[in-house]
Formats: C-alpha cells, sequence, structure tokens
C-alpha cells in the first residue's frame, strides 16, 4: 500500500480523534457556564455549538491553523525528510488526543492548546533537536497565556459589577433593567460582530446591534411590566440575562471555533500539504472540507463525552446564574476573538475560567470555590510536560519505522 495514502488516512482518522476531544473538553468549557445557569440544556448548547463552531472555524479559523501548522515547530528543518514530518504531526495529534480524553474522565477543564502546543514541542525535540523548536513565537504564546485569562476576568468582573450596582441591587431593578439591558446587548453585539468583520464593513455592526436593541427592548417589556415583590423582581432580571446569555453562549462558539479547531486540523493541514506536494510547504490553504470534519468530530464529542467537564464549568468554580454566566461569557468571547485576529492561540479553558474566577470575585473570594480552582490550575501546570513527554515517546517510535 502507498506510504502516502497510510500516512494521510492515519491522520485523518488521528484528526477526528483529536476533534472528537476538543468537543469532549473544550467545547464542554464553553457551553458549561450557559448549561450551568440554565440559560440553555444541553440539547441546546449541542445545537448552538453544531452551527457557531462551524461559522467561527471558517471565519477566522485559518490565521490561528496557520500557527498550529508552522509557528511552533520550524518545518524547514524537516526539510530532508518530510515524511518524518508528517508522521511526527501525527503523533502529536494522538498524543493531545489520548491527554484530553483522560482529562474529560476526570472532568479536569485542561486546555487543548496547551495540549497541542505540549504535544508539538515533544516530537520537535525527538525529530530535529532543540534548534526545531521555535522558542521566540513560544515565547509570544506564553506570554499571551499569563495575560488573557487575566484581561477575560477582569472584563467578565467589570461587567458583572456594572449590573450589581445598576440593576440587581438598584432600588427598582425592573425599571432600570428595561432601560440599561437594551444598551448593554447594543454595545455587545457592536464588538463581538465588528471583531468578525473587515474594518471596512464596520457599519454592519452597527446596524446589527442597533435592530438588536430595538427588537429586544420590545421583547423584554412584558417580562418586566410588574413583579409582586422584590424576589420576583429579581427573578424577572435574571430571565432577562437568560436571553442575553444565549446570545452570548453563541459568540462564545463562534469564538472557541475561529481559534480552537485549528488545535485538531492544523497538523492534519500540515500532512495533507505534504502528501500533495511530497515536500515541505509553508503556505497553503487549508482545505474546507478539512474544516467541516473537524467541527463535525467536535459536536460529536461534545454530545457523547462533555456532560462531566460541564459541571465543573457550569457549577464547580462558583454559582452561575443568568447575568454572571452573561458577564463571564462576554469577558472570554471579547478576549478570544481578539486574540484570534492577531493568529494568537489562546486556551479557551484559560480565558473562560479566568472570566468566571473574575465574576466570582465580584462577590468577594468566599464565592469561589478554591478547591477546585486549585484542581483545575494543577491540571494547567500539568498538561505542557505530560503531553510533551507522551509525545516524545510516540515520536521516537515513529522516528524508529520511518
Amino acid at each position: 500500500m502507498d506510504a502516502n495514502f497510510i500516512v494521510l488516512g492515519v491522520a485523518l482518522l488521528v484528526g477526528f480523534y483529536m476533534a472528537w476531544s476538543i468537543g469532549a473538553s473544550d467545547v464542554a468549557n464553553v457551553m458549561g457556564t450557559s448549561v450551568g445557569s440554565h440559560a440553555v440544556t444541553i440539547k441546546q448548547a449541542i445545537l448552538i455549538a453544531a452551527v457557531f463552531e462551524f461559522v467561527g472555524a471558517f471565519w477566522i479559523g485559518g490565521h490561528v491553523t496557520n500557527t498550529i501548522k508552522q509557528g511552533i515547530i520550524n518545518p524547514l528543518s524537516f526539510a530532508g525528510d518530510p515524511m518524518l514530518f508528517a508522521w511526527g504531526m501525527t503523533a502529536a495529534l494522538f498524543s493531545t488526543g489520548i491527554w484530553l480524553q483522560f482529562a474529560a474522565s476526570r472532568g479536569l477543564p485542561v486546555s487543548t492548546t496547551h495540549s497541542v502546543i505540549g504535544s508539538l514541542i515533544g516530537f520537535g525535540l525527538v525529530g530535529r533537536g532543540v534548534d526545531a523548536v521555535q522558542w521566540d513565537a513560544l515565547g509570544k504564546i506564553f506570554l499571551s497565556w499569563t495575560i488573557a485569562p487575566f484581561l477575560g476576568g477582569i472584563i467578565a468582573w467589570f461587567l458583572f459589577f456594572c449590573i450589581c450596582k445598576y440593576m440587581l441591587d438598584s432600588e427598582k431593578p425592573l425599571e432600570t433593567t428595561q432601560r440599561l439591558a437594551p444598551v448593554m446587548l447594543f454595545g455587545v453585539i457592536l464588538v463581538l460582530v465588528a471583531l468578525f468583520l473587515p474594518k471596512s464593513y464596520w457599519w454592519l455592526a452597527v446596524v446589527a446591534a442597533s435592530l438588536s436593541a430595538f427588537v429586544f427592548a420590545k421583547a423584554i417589556a412584558k417580562v418586566l411590566d410588574r413583579a409582586d415583590n422584590r424576589d420576583d423582581a429579581l427573578k424577572r432580571v435574571e430571565r432577562v440575562f437568560g436571553w442575553l446569555q444565549v446570545i452570548t453562549a453563541c459568540f462564545m462558539a463562534l469564538a472557541h471555533g475561529s481559534n480552537d479547531v485549528s488545535n485538531a486540523i492544523g497538523p492534519v493541514a500540515a500532512v495533507i500539504s505534504i502528501v500533495h506536494h511530497q515536500h515541505i510547504v509553508l503556505s497553503s490553504q487549508v482545505p474546507m472540507w478539512l474544516l467541516a470534519m473537524g467541527g463535525a468530530g467536535i459536536v460529536l464529542g461534545l454530545a457523547t463525552y462533555g456532560r462531566r467537564v460541564i459541571e465543573t464549568i457550569g457549577s464547580g468554580i462558583t454559582e452561575i446564574t443568568p447575568t454572571r454566566g452573561f458577564a463571564a461569557e462576554f469577558g472570554a468571547s471579547f478576549t478570544i476573538l481578539v486574540g484570534s485576529h492577531m493568529g494568537l492561540p489562546l486556551s479557551t479553558t484559560q480565558v473562560l475560567v479566568g472570566a468566571v474566577i473574575g465574576v466570582g470575585f465580584a462577590r468577594g473570594i468566599a464565592g469561589l470555590n478554591l478547591s477546585v480552582i486549585k484542581k483545575i490550575l494543577s491540571s494547567w501546570v500539568i498538561t505542557i510536560p505530560a503531553t510533551c513527554l507522551l509525545s516524545s515517546c510516540l515520536s521516537a517510535i515513529v522516528k524508529v519505522f520511518i
């Protein structure tokens, strides 16, 4: 059997397995706050993910895919042995998928981005040594991993603080929510849609935000009409933010698709390029059918294995209500979309957990489950060494037989 056909077939199978693992772990992280606040059900979360993960991957995903494909390991160091590069990328993918499945089985929201980069480092070190790893690029990525969760947490904290001060703690929560919620929706739609559009089409974001705010103001009028008591009024406010959270959940799925689908298809795209050209190619288009395959695997992983991680994000770190979930999802999706535009492979898990912690801090340190946070942080610390070691072992085996 043709060696090219074998490596391509194995890469596609492993890539689909990796996408499934992302769905089991990372998409569960993305939808966890929405399910935890009861804004959406598990089935609705799967539907939202199925639609918007695809859109995010098609629309912006190419920037990060190129970073994963050739920004971590220098492909030119394998110019004399392209098949070793193809098999090594496949081994890195397989290592990542194994680690993600292991973590998901224990309800740990580990980062697929950390995992795949750790695996690529392991392959590079075994395949060509220290010089194969592009350490300068890794330095920038590691710096972004430090900044991004903090930024997501600050944005989420500030937004939830404003919601508490001007709506939940107001003497007239129904009136202030009816006045301010459409304004808040306008800002959310304006910012997030603008991040998806070319600069010359900024006016479309203004139109979309204006129409959304107008329709939303009409829709919430009856819900916020009157309440029997203050508890009833606060429940009605939370109900309104439940609708808003559905919107931010869609943007979270878009953001995740734009950033993290590349973790599954980037290495596969490199293999396809080698098989097609028979040598290392630095620039090539990612096939659209490959994006579709990655999206299908992700949705299947969420549907079959993602419930435990959803529970960790949705209720383990802090109590999630629609107002808190809305603030966390906006802070996270904004940060991730900015990173996608810059071509930075951010950790969706890190950013979202940072945003959820930020919301928890708005209620004080007592509002956080520190034991769960410690468990999550420990899983982050061990991820890169674990995947690097696993990938190194598989890559060493590959190197013997290639």
